[in-house]
């Protein structure tokens, strides 16, 4: 009867009831680990469409930037073969006459053998009538559709040929080319074009610099990301750059910054590169120069 009692009042004091009443039922843990998971789960798909959300919003704007730039390109396309047209027939009547104008030039010159002074106009005029001629066959080589005879080709090899064509002009100015790339590349292009392309890049890169300086040709693999399938090259000097109010038209035909030329140069370069699907970029470095990009 003692031991009963004791036991009973052992249970009714307070930190027992008390613990018994703080500890859960089996159901309520059940139902409360129930609850966990499904608020953890719900965090976790929140977080997850959270991401998603950015993802898409990611690319929604990249690919309204290339949309944008898409259009951009058209509409120059679409300028430039309007320009193309009419230059096309402002050649051909120019160069008509062009051929009457050199004849008579020559006939005169034959009538003025023994007069100095006399021939030594004629010579001058027949000289203009050859740089017009020049010109005009610039122009026509610019309306002409580019044709690409794509073939197997060593990069490195293309390149190396047209630094060797422009070394005097390198030597003259004391300016050095180098080519850097990581090994061989090949690439399947039209050899002619490329060179031409390359040649002239880096042409424009040793007179944009008075005397002295670097000119490097880069040839790398394509980067993924990027829209180059094959290759990009990049021709980059150490020159003073270029103004950035022409920057968006440095590939406009008849556009020039120098004394002399015809502005025709870096519009053919772009035609050529478009006609291989690829894209070429301008733009200045930050320790100054220009760099062409080519991506294709």
């Amino acid at each position: 009867m003692i031991a009963e009692s004791s036991q009973l009042l052992s249970e009714l004091r307070p930190a027992t009831v008390l613990s018994r009443l703080a500890a859960p039922q089996p159901e309520t843990a059940r139902r409360m680990e129930e609850l966990a998971r499904i608020i953890l789960a719900y965090s976790e798909v929140t977080e997850k469409l959270q991401q998603s959300h950015e993802q898409l919003r990611s690319t929604v704007e990249s690919l309204r930037q290339q949309l944008s730039e898409k259009n951009r390109l058209l509409e120059r396309k679409n300028r430039l073969a309007a320009l193309g047209e009419m230059a096309a027939g402002l050649a051909h009547e120019i160069r008509n006459p062009l051929g009457g104008i050199q004849l008579y030039a020559s006939m005169l010159a034959q009538d003025v053998a023994d007069r100095d002074g006399a021939l030594k106009t004629v010579h001058k005029i027949a000289a203009g009538v050859k740089r017009l001629d020049a010109l005009v066959g610039q122009v026509l080589q610019f309306t002409r559709e580019v044709v690409v005879n794509p073939q197997p080709i060593d990069l490195h090899a293309t390149v190396s040929q047209a630094v060797e064509y422009a070394q005097k002009t390198f030597d003259d100015r004391g300016i050095g080319c180098r080519i850097d790339d990581s090994g061989p590349l090949s690439a399947t292009v039209d050899p002619l074009l490329l060179g031409q392309v390359v040649l002239n890049l880096i042409l424009n890169a040793a007179e944009a610099m008075e005397c002295g300086g670097t000119v490097t040709v880069e040839i790398r693999p394509p980067v993924s990301g990027l829209d180059a399938k094959q290759f990009q090259l990049i021709v980059r000097d150490t020159g003073p750059g270029i103004p950035s109010d022409v920057l968006d038209r440095i590939f406009n035909p008849f556009f020039t910054t120098k004394d002399s030329g015809t502005g025709l140069g870096l519009s053919i370069v772009h035609r050529i590169i478009e006609a291989h699907d690829g894209t070429i970029t301008v733009s200045n470095q930050q320790g100054g120069g220009a760099r062409f990009e080519i991506r294709v």
